[in-house]
């Protein structure tokens, strides 16, 4: 005789559904609902359809956030993936206390909240109490974070590396431990360089998790807001002002929510585009090594 299908286990998953309906779907909801009206107050709205969507396409204010944006995960990425692979290659392999160590160390910055980092490096960065800011006016550097864009830059930049990089070496290190001692011990006897080590063995063996780390930072860097905002809080003038901060603005600064609706749909595909395509990188990565 066929058993008929247990369907009570699906009671077990309602809570979920209930609690992803009120955190996600609704505001979600809400979101794309203000994004196609428009309201002066009162509880009225007016249908205006996608003239928020061509307003944010068109505006230049958006443009230049969006290219603030992506020069800034440009530039993360290209320091943090390559620097996070080189402190992972030096890190200790085998189990022990210096392994250990050298792990709750690495991971220490991960656990700090992202608006005391920002915090941190508001201080840091002063000339008159911060070690930084106050190091580099001794030695005759114009260091101002909040009066000089390249300062602010630099400051974020650098606070950013500081913070994130170590979840690149985590990722980076998982991936060396799991490669065999054998391929080691084979390349030792063919006499490959360090180089060849490094290029034939270990980067391919990572390939996997450094794709992962790449997708982790480049939606952590494209979203950031917390740090920024704390730190220079957009400025000086516009020179920080990434796309999160100017979405803030236009909704809460300038209660433009038709707009800042839209804004933010616009923002979520293209984050949403972009983490597919890691996506389907990392699944085809997988079936190619697999095979």
């Amino acid at each position: 005789m066929r058993k008929t299908p247990n369907q009570k286990a699906w009671f077990m998953v309602l809570p979920v559904l209930v609690l992803v309906a009120f955190s996600a779907v609704i505001p979600l909801m809400t979101v794309v609902n203000y994004s196609v009206q428009d309201t002066f107050g009162n509880n009225e709205f007016f249908w205006v359809g996608l003239e928020w969507f061509e307003d944010i396409l068109q505006s230049e204010r958006v443009h230049d956030a969006l290219a603030r944006q992506a020069i800034f995960t440009a530039i993360i990425l290209a320091i943090e993936v390559p620097l996070g692979i080189f402190v992972a290659l030096h890190m200790p392999k085998k189990n022990g206390l210096w392994s250990s160590l050298c792990l709750v160390l690495v991971a220490l910055p991960l656990l700090i909240p992202w608006n005391v980092v920002g915090t941190i490096w508001q201080i840091f960065g002063r000339i008159d109490i911060g070690l930084l800011g106050y190091s580099l006016d001794q030695m005759g550097i114009d260091y101002n974070y909040t009066q000089n864009a390249g300062a602010a830059w630099f400051t974020i930049i650098i606070m950013d590396v500081w913070h994130w990089t170590s979840l690149v070496v985590l990722l980076c290190y998982a991936g060396l431990k799991s490669i065999p001692d054998a391929y080691y011990q084979a390349a030792k006897i063919d006499q490959a360089s360090q180089w060849n080590v490094f290029f034939y063995i270990e980067l391919p063996k990572m390939k996997g998790v450094l794709l992962i780390a790449i997708l982790l930072r480049f939606m952590d860097s494209f979203m950031i807001y917390t740090e920024p905002f704390v730190v220079t809080g957009g400025g000086p003038g516009n020179a920080t002002t990434f796309l999160s901060i100017d979405l803030v603005k236009m909704a809460i600064g300038q209660f433009d929510l038709g707009p800042a609706a839209a804004f933010s749909l616009i923002y979520f595909l293209v984050i949403l585009l972009v983490s597919w395509v890691f996506y389907t990188i990392i699944i085809n990565s997988d079936k190619e090594s697999g095979s």
